[in-house]
């Protein structure tokens, strides 16, 4: 058995495309990746410079972009690398960091939409009671909560796969996941296998509560027009996400611990691939277009942007 520690990397699965297909996949790769990059980075800025939207919803809307970023950047290089090699090669600390990047990413996307649900139940079934309960110290506790939860939980996730003995190097995926690299382990993995349920375990509960947050605010639509306006404005495009998220995230999980072989590779690239592909272009562009607030600044800001540079030009 060759312990962990002695491996210099592994051999990630490729694209079984013709050179011409890896080309137009590398293109629309790379235009995806400047537009998550562009569409996330108009909604912070915006957010940071605009003091009218230092509130809870569009601090936490801040979040979820800047996690969009820290995501995509685990994935994105090293896959566009990949496509213009022939040998999808990554070492051992490349593949330990793209798979906690990654695996941080994702849970801290959950962390954040479930603070989210949170922020908007309070806002619209108890509006008198917004400010005393959403104080800036609740608003900093809930900030480090969706960040610190992910990470403290892919470090331990990391540290149990470290101490496994693997008995090969070949990972049938694009990326590095957690589950891809216990697989190749030697030994049992009753505690890998532990911890992962107590990780779902975590992110069911998390679930229940947006389940929770929905279903009151659902019914206060049902009572009055004003809320019902307030969830359509507010609440609408955070279900979208979550919804997206979610979908995508159980799909990759499943097919990954329980899919069959026979799938087209093309299927299980795609499944691999949505969750970390889709929701960092959703998120803005459903924030972007449903929230007024957040839509005008961002349009009145790349219009002044737009003009200082024409006049820069111009002279």
């Amino acid at each position: 058995m060759d312990n962990i520690s002695h491996l210099t990397g592994f051999t990630l699965s490729e694209l079984e495309e013709s050179m011409s297909v890896k080309q137009t996949c590398l293109a629309l790769s790379l235009a995806v990746y400047l537009l998550i990059i562009i569409l996330n980075l108009i909604l912070i800025v915006t957010i940071l410079l605009e003091k009218s939207l230092h509130e809870p919803m569009y601090i936490f809307l801040c979040s979820l972009c800047i996690n969009g970023l820290v995501g995509t950047t685990g994935f994105y290089p090293k896959f566009l690398y990949d496509l213009t090699s022939d040998t999808h090669v990554i070492s051992f600390v490349g593949c330990s960091l793209q798979f906690f990047v990654i695996y941080t990413s994702a849970l801290c996307e959950f962390t954040t939409l479930s603070v989210m649900s949170y922020d908007r139940y309070v806002a619209i079934c108890r509006p008198l009671d917004y400010h005393s309960v959403m104080t800036n110290k609740t608003v900093v506790n809930l900030l480090l909560f969706s960040w610190l939860f992910p990470t403290v939980s892919s470090t331990i996730a990391l540290l149990l796969t470290k101490r496994l003995s693997l008995c090969g190097s070949h990972i049938d995926k694009l990326y590095c996941d957690l589950w891809s690299m216990v697989k190749l382990s030697c030994e049992p993995t009753l505690v890998n296998n532990i911890y992962g349920f107590l990780g779902v375990i975590s992110c069911v509960s998390l679930l229940i509560l947006i389940i929770c947050s929905y279903s009151k605010l659902i019914i206060a639509c049902i009572k009055s027009t004003e809320t019902k306006t307030k969830f359509m404005n507010t609440c609408l495009p955070h279900l979208l996400s979550l919804i997206n998220f979610t979908v995508a995230l159980v799909f990759d999980v499943m097919f990954a611990r329980y899919g069959s072989r026979d799938f087209p590779r093309s299927l299980r690239n795609f499944l691999a691939l949505e969750y970390l592909v889709f929701p960092p272009i959703f998120n803005p562009l459903i924030y972007g277009l449903k929230l007024t607030a957040v839509r005008k600044r961002a349009f009145r800001a790349v219009k002044i942007k737009g003009r200082d540079l024409f006049n820069i030009k111009k002279r």
